[in-house]
């Protein structure tokens, strides 16, 4: 099964939600009128957009419906996907170096899918002809380390690991010097899942970044945010104190395949204006891949 097949299995509790609903309303209502905006509303909502988001999609139709003088409610939900699609925008891949090393730092709180996560980017990268180490840099968490080594062993990549209660900041200096020895063109590091706002967890993230810039100058740098789609709109406020914190650079949106909630996708792009980089529609090591706004909007409507 291809990947983009996977995508509109794993939205189909999303497309029921969101656009079932959507085809019903336009076949009901043929007039373009507010009964229309307030039932579009509502199923925008529910799918959870978000007020904010939902707000700027609604006004920005009711703007086309007036300057194209759409009368016809195909013509509406054609110029309503063009909408949404132009709010994802383009999905951006990861910054590679030319030159360099590529440091990609994941972040994200306990319980998103940041392990599996990494083993399916790494397997990813591999299979894009990409020489990958990782770096097991959550030492604080039981078994954190043990659940990245088989996942890293599923990926095919090599894993730099210390003991359970280690520095990660020195995890990360052997990592920077074991890629630099075996020629890796990708250093994916793994961070502690604590809540962002612990001045420890900032502490400890601080610190990896200065091992990074000392050992490794001219890498390019990459900061990926896992999120857990099926949290919905508590996504969104997790995206937002990271945010404050770290200078993210994309997010990596987990287990979309598992919620009626996927119009958290659009919250997030509107409200944060950071790309999703990457999504996951499953727990297969290939369930997970590069974000494509074109592929999401054709998995919901058709």
């Amino acid at each position: 099964m291809s990947f983009f097949e996977k995508l509109k299995r794993g939205l189909q509790k999303t497309k029921n939600l969101l656009f079932k609903p959507f085809a019903d309303l336009f076949k009901r209502l043929r007039r373009i009128d507010e009964d229309l905006m307030e039932e579009l509303e509502e199923i925008l909502i529910c799918a959870d957009v978000g007020a904010n988001t939902t707000e700027a999609i609604l006004d920005k139709l009711r703007e086309q419906i007036r300057e194209k003088g759409l009368k016809d409610s195909d013509e509406v939900k054609v110029a309503l996907r063009q909408i949404m699609l132009e709010m994802l925008g383009e999905g951006e891949e990861i910054n590679y170096s030319s030159n360099s090393m590529t440091v990609v730092l994941i972040i994200g709180v306990n319980g998103v899918g940041k392990t599996t996560s990494i083993g399916k980017i790494a397997h990813s990268m591999k299979k894009s002809h990409k020489k990958v180490v990782v770096a097991a840099a959550d030492t604080f968490r039981a078994a954190a380390i043990d659940q990245l080594e088989v996942w890293t062993k599923r990926a095919g990549v090599d894993l730099i690991k210390h003991t359970e209660g280690s520095d990660p900041a020195a995890v990360v200096f052997d990592a920077i010097n074991a890629a630099k020895k075996r020629g890796a063109d990708v250093l994916i590091i793994d961070t502690a899942g604590r809540l962002h706002n612990k001045k420890n967890l900032m502490d400890e993230l601080a610190k990896i970044d200065r091992v990074i810039s000392r050992e490794l100058p001219d890498a390019t740098r990459e900061t990926l945010l896992v999120l857990d789609s099926t949290t919905g709109q508590n996504a969104v406020n997790q995206a937002k104190e990271f945010k404050n914190s770290a200078n993210i650079t994309g997010l990596i949106l987990t287990k979309l395949d598992g919620t009626a909630k996927g119009g958290i996708v659009f919250s997030i792009k509107n409200e944060l204006n950071i790309p999703v980089k990457f999504i996951g529609v499953g727990e297969q090591i290939d369930d997970m891949e590069r974000f494509n706004a074109n592929e999401f909007i054709d998995a919901l409507f058709e």
